[in-house]
């Protein structure tokens, strides 16, 4: 994993079930891309974009992501949605984020190992990777990987010729670049190789990242999301904390400080995580609600 990584165009990948996998040196927006060819039926479920950089990358609700060459991960991969309840289509966000942090975890405990001293590295600190719900993934409170996903309908895939629900998910991971890179979007941000203290070879991390990624989705048909909230709550650092709830949000980056429109702020503290995989919230004034989808700030 902390190998030199071979030339970007030179990449072995594949998506889901050996689809396709289709590189971009630079691209404006991997997720954008991939929404326009399903939509039209170019595509099939499992394919896999990469990009080396964007210039138009973003997160939720339009948020910029900074998207240097060479350095980081910015993929989508398209899941099929067969066997799933429509139901339970928002949960995937949770269990990629999930799988996600788990494989970085096993990797930060394999980075102290391979230090030859651990007590001047970084990757000695004893703070843990975590999921801040639903899908963001920190170091301590310092964000470095951001999911973004959205339901498209794809036509041409079946006899019927009917469409079908797929997700495009997007996700950026800031992998060999610096904190020190984001200074100027005022929040708290990281990288692995800040966090492990080594370089880290991207090939190797994506094509370890969608293979766990493919074989959760699968366990997540059989066995529902039980499995992941349980172990979300054992790697959680935000029960009981104090946070404020975004429902129906439409902040920007630019926006993002002030009383954005459409936005219902709700301050309160964290009781739990529900067996769905919803945020159980005690609002200031007493009230207890069940948070299905909404932005948590710590």
């Amino acid at each position: 994993m902390f190998s030199q990584e071979r030339p970007f165009t030179d990449w072995k990948l594949t998506g889901f079930g050996d689809a396709p996998a289709f590189l971009f040196e630079t691209i404006g927006s991997t997720h954008k891309l991939m929404k326009s060819m399903t939509a039209s039926g170019e595509i099939e479920p499992g394919t896999l974009f990469v990009a080396d950089s964007q210039s138009d990358g973003h997160g939720r609700h339009e948020r910029t992501w900074d998207s240097p060459a060479g350095k980081n991960l910015y993929f989508n991969i398209l899941i099929p949605l067969d066997g799933i309840p429509s139901n339970h289509f928002a949960q995937i966000t949770q269990i990629a984020a999930l799988t996600f942090a788990e494989t970085f975890n096993n990797i930060q405990e394999d980075a102290t190992i391979v230090s030859r001293d651990c007590a001047k590295s970084k990757c000695a600190n004893s703070s843990k990777i975590t999921v801040k719900w639903p899908n963001d993934i920190l170091y301590g409170k310092s964000k470095f990987c951001g999911i973004l996903a959205e339901i498209v309908y794809t036509r041409g895939m079946t006899s019927e010729n009917a469409p079908r629900p797929v997700l495009s998910m997007g996700v950026g991971i800031n992998v060999n670049s610096d904190p020190a890179d984001y200074a100027h979007l005022n929040r708290e941000v990281t990288t692995l190789k800040a966090i492990f203290g080594h370089s880290i070879n991207r090939e190797k991390l994506l094509q370890m990242l969608i293979g766990n990624l493919e074989r959760a989705i699968g366990q997540f048909k059989a066995f529902g999301i039980r499995p992941w909230v349980d172990a979300w709550k054992r790697m959680d650092q935000f029960i009981g904390a104090r946070g404020t709830i975004i429902v129906n949000n439409h902040c920007t980056d630019q926006n993002r400080d002030g009383n954005s429109a459409g936005a219902i702020k709700k301050t309160g503290r964290i009781i739990n995580m529900n067996d769905d995989g919803s945020l159980l919230f005690e609002c200031d004034d007493g009230t207890i609600e069940s948070v299905i989808s909404a932005d948590l700030e710590i």
